[in-house]
């Protein structure tokens, strides 16, 4: 059924927008686009510039509610206006690459951290009318897909319309999430948890979904997001 809705609706590659039937992105575009490499942060994943460091900047010292995180792309360049396209301008076609690479790369890592349920990001009831759709949970069904998981979408839901998180200064970014999300369906049977996110910064947004998860009683919560900032 997949193949025959991508002979009628094919695929464009993400970078220059070419029309492609037998790939997910053209070789030559590929090289235009990081991916994120080791070493890398052993609690947000972003990429470190030296083998001897465990930890980003942002993490070095921090606590965070999740246990570790996982991104596939290095959010610059070319990305940044990919990522843009995707959320924005309706560019849900890019979903399969998207969910292939990330499935290719942290498929295994998945299996190996025993999760169990995969929870998008949710988007207030605001931001999703005027976009149409959640780019964060099209991406988490399809890499559930992909992994053989549920992804659930009634469990955590976002009560605030909150400010761009961009916008924002590392504190006012942890203060513009305080009680934004809420839990809207029962965890009783989860147990550990990946949430699934478009970008991560500075890690404000990951770590009020998890703390509301954690205080309903997941035991654990990862994250993997398409696209992540440099580390320090």
């Amino acid at each position: 059924m997949r193949q025959l809705v991508r002979q009628l609706y094919p695929d464009r590659c993400p970078v220059c927008d070419r029309v492609l039937y037998d790939t997910l992105i053209c070789p030559a575009c590929l090289s235009r686009i990081r991916y994120v490499k080791q070493p890398a942060c052993y609690s947000c994943g972003k990429p470190l510039t030296g083998a001897w460091q465990e930890y980003c900047g942002d993490c070095g010292g921090r606590h965070h509610e999740f246990r570790q995180g996982k991104a596939v792309f290095l959010y610059q360049g070319q990305m940044r206006q990919i990522i843009y396209r995707y959320k924005y301008s309706n560019r849900r076609d890019y979903t399969e690459f998207f969910a292939t690479e990330a499935a290719r790369l942290y498929g295994d890592w998945v299996k190996q951290q025993k999760i169990t349920q995969i929870i998008p990001v949710p988007l207030s009831k605001q931001k999703r009318r005027l976009r149409g759709y959640n780019q964060a949970e099209t991406f988490a069904r399809r890499f559930a897909q992909l992994c053989g998981l549920p992804c659930r979408t009634g469990i955590l839901l976002r009560i605030r319309n909150t400010t761009p998180q961009k916008q924002l200064s590392v504190r006012d970014r942890k203060n513009n999430l305080k009680n934004a999300f809420k839990i809207g369906g029962n965890v009783v049977k989860l147990d550990r948890v990946l949430l699934v996110d478009d970008i991560y910064t500075t890690g404000s947004t990951i770590d009020a979904a998890a703390l509301v998860l954690k205080q309903a009683g997941v035991t654990e919560v990862y994250f993997l997001c398409i696209s992540i900032g440099q580390g320090q």
